[in-house]
């Protein structure tokens, strides 16, 4: 099995049916058996998405016309052939051979990706400092998106869009229902891996290098789970107390939820509401994992009349869903997928949902609203709005030590203590 071959087949689904990267390789890693096999094949896949605009700006400049639609294949092997070479710490020579060899269900392609990729070695230098001169190919994002992030944030756009080409680090949440964040961490230290604690949240962990979750100690016992740090500080924003109803919207994949379970296991009871049923079993699994316990529904958020009958909730969790920039890092692929007309799509969705679920609160509650987005029409100006149509609503400061305190609400930027970018607001409604 040629593992370049079987990464080009994983991008080409990618770059020509706009699959998610995440979907392709759950579709290509299952054939591959190997455990390292398949780490090489994902970490080929990651890593020409990331700088997808560098490599397709110097692979332009190399080839004399175009490759046809059809051999979108090669073009994939292409950029995996470039990738390894300006990236990676294999050997030129293999890097080379390996390529050329998966065009073998192609043989007029030998030549061509052979060519393409020795004139890279030699003009290596030339090509990377063209990339400067392009912006699309400087910042490995399109020109649209760069144009959002220096309009919202002149002073920090260039800082997260090299956070965003950046592999993340590997959070953990240990369930203190368990134990303790410290003895955690001792278990940790006893099987030699690596760790710190992060001060801003005192369930979180940052391991030094990434690993499969099997390594992890306790993990099928419910022990930790893997979320980012940024995300765990919802639980601790929305304060949830003993006896309290709780909403969590769009709760898929669950790590949100589980976190409010784990800080107040005693609540009256939580509700995850998300509209995709196939995501909304990986919260039951999740559950179950933790030995915690909540009711699930597939629905849609923004159509509440349609399975809320009468109920209320103290506690609703809103965590909209959006644009996404926050978690590029994550998700390279949104660079390529997500597309500037969908951004008025998605606030009309959150603010749509942000109405509905203010009725479901009951007065006197707190609503917090999340975003993995770095947009401020996304977030602040969001909420802005929220608070002008509704005059039972108040906005919570949010006091900490993480983050951006902004007008309304508080901003997470990328790789800002090594987080995700988020956004938190914290809405009170009038008794």
């Amino acid at each position: 099995m040629n593992l370049r071959g079987c990464s080009a087949q994983i991008l080409a689904h990618v770059l020509n049916d706009g699959q998610s990267l995440t979907a392709a390789l759950e579709h290509g890693l299952p054939k591959i058996k190997d455990v390292k096999d398949r780490a090489f094949v994902q970490a080929l896949c990651y890593g020409v998405i990331r700088h997808f605009y560098a490599l397709d700006f110097m692979l332009g400049r190399l080839l004399s016309k175009p490759l046809k639609q059809k051999d979108s294949d090669i073009k994939a092997l292409l950029l995996i052939g470039l990738y390894q070479l300006q990236y990676m710490r294999v050997k030129s020579h293999a890097a080379v051979s390996e390529t050329v060899a998966a065009t073998s269900h192609k043989p007029w392609a030998k030549s061509l990706v052979n060519a393409i990729l020795r004139q890279y070695l030699r003009d290596a230098e030339s090509l990377q400092q063209a990339c400067t001169g392009d912006s699309q190919a400087r910042y490995n994002h399109p020109n649209w998106i760069v144009d959002l992030l220096k309009q919202d944030w002149p002073e920090h756009y260039e800082k997260i869009l090299h956070a965003n080409d950046q592999a993340p680090p590997m959070a953990l949440r240990v369930n203190l229902l368990q134990g303790s964040r410290a003895a955690y961490l001792d278990e940790l230290t006893a099987q030699g891996i690596a760790a710190q604690p992060v001060d801003c949240c005192e369930s979180a962990i940052r391991l030094d290098q990434a690993l499969a979750v099997e390594q992890l100690p306790a993990f099928t016992q419910g022990r930790v789970s893997v979320q980012d740090t940024a995300a765990q500080l919802a639980a601790e924003l929305l304060d949830a107390l003993p006896g309290q109803q709780v909403l969590d919207l769009c709760a898929a994949p669950g790590g949100k939820t589980a976190a409010i379970l784990e800080r107040q296991p005693a609540l009256g009871g939580l509700l995850a509401v998300d509209v995709d049923l196939n995501r909304l079993e990986r919260v039951t699994d999740n559950l179950q994992r933790l030995d915690l316990h909540a009711e699930t529904l597939a629905a849609d958020a923004s159509q509440p009349a349609i399975w809320a009958g009468d109920r209320q909730f103290d506690r609703i969790l809103l965590d909209a869903p959006c644009s996404g920039f926050g978690v590029i890092r994550r998700h390279p692929d949104i660079k390529l997928l997500r597309r500037a007309d969908d951004i008025a799509a998605l606030q009309a969705l959150q603010a749509k949902i942000l109405d509905n679920a203010w009725q479901l609160l009951k007065p006197g509650g707190i609503l917090l609203y999340a975003t993995c987005s770095i947009l401020k029409q996304e977030n602040e100006a969001q909420i802005a709005a929220f608070l002008a149509r509704h005059s039972n609503a108040s906005e919570i400061r949010i006091d900490a030590h993480w983050g951006i305190a902004r007008p309304l609400g508080r901003q997470i930027i990328t790789g800002d203590r090594q987080m995700d970018g988020f956004y938190y607001a914290k809405l009170h409604k009038a008794a």
